[in-house]
């Protein structure tokens, strides 16, 4: 799956979360419930299917297992995101760093007033558009079939092209 494609999942996935959490009103512990049940009862029903059919399911579920080496990659990273948050709060808490401290306090602040104004669902669904509009907008640019991207494009070519609109 290419990155649009990533990001167009990332997009439906996120509009089902926020439409789960904001407009219902519902927890995100709900809404894992909810996706798990129905997996469960997806599955269920396709098993009883497949076996009234006689269809021979070609790979078997309870077989599927991720390697050892991917599972510590992803506690690696996430080991290492926590810690480097970890550690920027250390610095910035012991007072070490000035412009750091005020730096942390001033986005810690922003936040907050932030959360006042809006629900910390919306501002994650903000945040999600940003980050596939991102994605997007590099897809674009590498691989050129969507056009330039707006926000990549240079002060240069909208002044080459002018002056070649001007001959």
């Amino acid at each position: 799956m290419g990155e649009m494609g990533k990001a167009m999942g990332l997009l439906i996935s996120g509009t089902l979360v926020y439409y789960h959490c904001a407009y219902r009103n519902a927890t995100l512990l709900s809404l894992f419930a909810d996706v798990f049940i129905v997996l469960l009862c997806s599955l269920a029903i396709l098993g009883l299917l497949f076996r009234q059919l006689n269809v021979s399911v070609p790979v078997d579920p309870l077989e599927w297992q991720i390697s050892q080496d991917t599972a510590s990659n992803i506690v690696a990273r996430l080991a290492n995101t926590v810690g480097a948050a970890e550690g920027v709060l250390r610095v910035a808490a012991t007072g070490h760093d000035k412009r750091l401290f005020v730096k942390v306090v001033i986005c810690l602040y922003f936040l907050s007033a932030l959360g006042r104004l809006i629900s910390g669902v919306t501002v994650a669904y903000a945040g999600l558009w940003l980050f596939c509009l991102s994605m997007l907008c590099q897809y674009s640019q590498n691989s050129q079939s969507l056009g330039n991207c707006v926000l990549k494009r240079g002060n240069a070519e909208i002044l080459e092209q002018e002056a070649h609109s001007d001959k």
